[in-house]
């Protein structure tokens, strides 16, 4: 179960680094909101998944216990997740009123406190 939610993460990780490299800002914006999810996928892989034992400890065991799950990573993923909604939602309001405001979804067309480029300028950034 593991090897293929590590090969699935690395293909989440791969659409997520290709759907940021675009130049329009929908496309970026939904990038970042899949790169977060592969993060909290791979967090929760790290943590083991068995349905084996719970991840809950008797009070009268003194020994070790193996191929328990980690209640931690999971805790944070939920945690994760609730951040996550409300930075895409804020992200995704500040998109559309870029969007009204300017007329397009171009990073590179979005960019009017910057000079445009000549070829007499020897700006560079």
């Amino acid at each position: 179960m593991e090897f293929y939610l590590t090969i699935l993460v690395g293909l989440i990780f791969a659409a997520s680094t290709y759907m940021m490299q675009s130049r329009s800002v929908i496309r970026l914006v939904l990038g970042v909101a899949l790169l977060g999810n592969a993060v909290n996928l791979l967090i929760f892989t790290v943590g083991r998944v068995t349905r084996d034992i719970p991840p809950i400890i008797p009070a009268d065991f003194h020994g070790t216990l193996t191929g328990i799950a980690n209640p931690l990573p999971q805790a944070l993923i939920l945690t994760a997740i609730v951040i996550g909604f409300a930075l895409f939602a804020f992200v995704l309001v500040l998109t559309y009123r870029a969007y009204e405001s300017l007329g397009t979804d171009n990073s590179d067309e979005m960019r009017i406190a910057e000079p445009k480029k000549t070829q007499a300028s020897k700006l560079t950034y």
